[in-house]
């Protein structure tokens, strides 16, 4: 799942947080792909499109627009920390007459490895070899029968919406661009596949550029380097296909419309993520794009795309896992190949001296790095390898027992976008009549739960805000606001695992060590953070900074949702009322100890005499 879900057994969740209120939909600015004469014309056979509606407000109170900040992984400004000759010292030799720009990649990417062991949450996870594994082999043999290349593959247009006025590419075109965001990752990449198809049917180079900003909310060194290596990894490959790879560094207003057009693109295609920074930067980006160049936007990160799967802020997940199934069917289909791309670009992308990009940040670095997970799609997919062969027997049973081994572990690589939540589900599948349960159990909460998340936070303007909540649960929580609280703890109090609960403080100090606390743990975790704060707002507030700076998978549409539903009882319903609580749904001590073995956990975590 996308465990580091927060409900196993009813909601997943992760963060991003209290910043910059939604955008306001623009009415007629993004709309199907598929008029005749137009960008699409190159992408037959395709499916029908359909009409695409932008998401309505959900009426508590109108969006505000401010100046657009910057992600941690996302964002531009042409950064050219291209190695040359006589540079700095650190930086690689520039692109000469001997070695390729392939070589000189290659060369700086073996840095990265030799990372040690890795220790999984209560699993070693497996080392990553970089030779193609049988059961890669075999992945990429599927994707060969989906079709030769994605070319020939029927892509289904309901995945892209166009984003700009113009649909045309312009004749003197000279390559095609991904702008990469969220999806960080080259095969299993929807995205990827659609700039591919337009740059083959129109016989021009294909580039990727990714924009690196130097600050994002609360990411820390911890979430850029896990991100940094994972685009190494990118880039690597990149290269072998005779793709160019661009690292750009600054926002993405600022420099990608002239990144576009001093390279001639033709047509840009980008990710897809409902929340309001990355919107802002698209809407950004086609404000200032030339007219003549099409921008188009395909959501690569849900099996079925958030603009399809339901037209409006869906109640719970009850009203809207019949639609997800119901087109299931379309959508859950096999990923053709990303192919070593035929048409090779006039210069190859100038070497990236990724050392110089870390010096570049502007973050904090005592958030320190986690080991056992290691960067990069090769390692998410050998984690998925080892969750089908170790623990996906156990997930329907044991997924609510921090102290057992039964998470796919997933949630890092998932939320990064190097690994495909729509491969996860199809390796998963194959084993259905083995682990019928368990790949149920699973199908719901990566699928169902993740993609009701990105719905909340596509519709609902105020998703990381009490205002979000329904009106029954601001209610309750408004006439209990002002109950006497039991404890009342500081932010650096709680930062630092230090209350009466011993149980809560373990739970803590694994998300801060391990950058991942068990899903089931993390709804115990906001309950009481609401329960020892002065108001809901400063619960709110505590949980989702907490979550943003320490777990992996932090800034994420499953985090505010996870936040939202363990204090304000978003896609939950009313329960006895009780102080502070009013009807949201209660959580204690008592009720955990009756659901796995509480001390073994705690003496996992427990703080050394030196830490006390």
């Amino acid at each position: 799942m996308a465990e580091g879900s927060w409900s196993c057994f009813l909601v997943p969740g992760r963060t991003e947080g209290r910043h910059q209120r939604a955008l306001t939909p623009l009415p007629g600015r993004c709309s199907a792909l598929g008029a005749p004469g137009t960008l699409e014309r190159h992408l037959r056979p395709c499916a029908e499109a359909v009409p695409v509606a932008e998401p309505r407000p959900s009426g508590h109170g109108r969006a505000r627009q401010h100046g657009p900040r910057t992600a941690h992984g996302l964002c531009n400004a042409r950064v050219r920390v291209a190695a040359r000759e006589g540079s700095a010292a650190g930086s690689a030799p520039g692109p000469g007459p001997e070695p390729s720009a392939a070589t000189l990649l290659r060369a700086l990417l073996r840095m990265r490895r030799g990372h040690g062991k890795r220790k999984a949450e209560a699993t070693e996870l497996p080392r990553v070899s970089r030779r193609r594994t049988e059961g890669e082999e075999a992945i990429q043999e599927a994707r060969r029968r989906a079709a030769p290349s994605v070319r020939e593959f029927k892509y289904n247009k309901k995945r892209v919406r166009l984003v700009s006025q113009g649909s045309d590419l312009k004749d003197d075109a000279r390559c095609i661009l991904y702008w990469m965001c969220r999806d960080q990752r080259v095969q299993d990449n929807w995205a990827f596949l659609y700039a591919q198809r337009l740059a083959l049917k129109q016989e021009l180079p294909l580039h990727v550029c990714f924009c690196l900003v130097p600050k994002f909310l609360e990411a820390t060194i911890r979430h850029y380097r896990f991100m940094l290596r994972g685009l190494q990894e990118v880039a690597e490959e990149c290269a072998e296909l005779n793709i160019s790879f661009h690292l750009l560094l600054g926002y993405a207003k600022d420099v990608l419309p002239a990144f576009v057009t001093e390279h001639g693109v033709g047509g840009l295609v980008t990710d897809f993520s409902p929340l309001r920074l990355p919107r802002q930067w698209v809407e950004d980006v086609r404000e200032r794009l030339p007219e003549d160049v099409p921008f188009a936007q395909v959501d690569a990160h849900n099996i079925v795309p958030c603009w399809v799967a339901s037209l409006k802020q869906e109640y719970s997940a009850k009203t809207i896992r019949g639609k997800i199934h119901a087109q299931l069917p379309e959508f859950l289909t096999e990923f053709p190949p990303v192919v070593r791309h035929p048409h090779s670009p006039s210069c190859p992308a100038e070497p990236i001296a990724w050392e110089a990009c870390y010096s570049s940040l502007q973050v904090d670095h005592s958030v320190k790095e986690v080991e056992w997970a290691t960067p990069g799609t090769a390692a998410g997919m050998a984690v998925l390898k080892s969750f089908i062969a170790e623990r996906l027997k156990s997930f329907s049973t044991h997924r609510n027992d921090p102290n057992k081994a039964a998470l796919s572990n997933l949630s890092p690589w998932l939320h990064f976008g190097q690994v495909s939540t729509q491969r996860a589900i199809l390796e998963v599948q194959k084993h259905r009549r083995n682990y019928k349960d368990s790949v149920a159990a699973f199908v719901e909460e990566a699928v169902v739960r993740r993609e009701l998340a990105e719905n909340f936070c596509y519709y609902n303007e105020n998703y990381d805000s009490v205002q979000g909540a329904y009106d029954w649960a601001q209610t309750t929580l408004r006439l209990h606001a002002k109950d006497k609280r039991p404890y009342l703890y500081s932010l650096q109090e709680l930062e630092q695992g230090t209350t009466h609960d011993p149980l809560w403080n373990a739970a803590q100090l694994q998300m801060v060590q391990e950058g991942k606390m068990h899903g089931f743990l993390r709804m115990y975790w906001a309950k009481k953070i609401l329960e020892w704060t002065r108001s809901p707002e400063e619960a709110l507030q505590f949980a989702i900074y907490l979550n943003d700076r320490y777990e992996l998978d932090g800034r994420d549409p499953n985090g505010y949702v996870g936040c939202l539903w363990s204090i304000c009882g978003i896609h939950d319903q009313g329960w006895a009322e009780r102080p502070i609580f009013g009807k949201i749904r209660y959580m204690n001590y008592a009720g955990c100890k009756r659901k796995f073995d509480v001390g073994q956990f705690e003496r996992r975590y427990a703080p050394t005499p030196s830490q006390l």
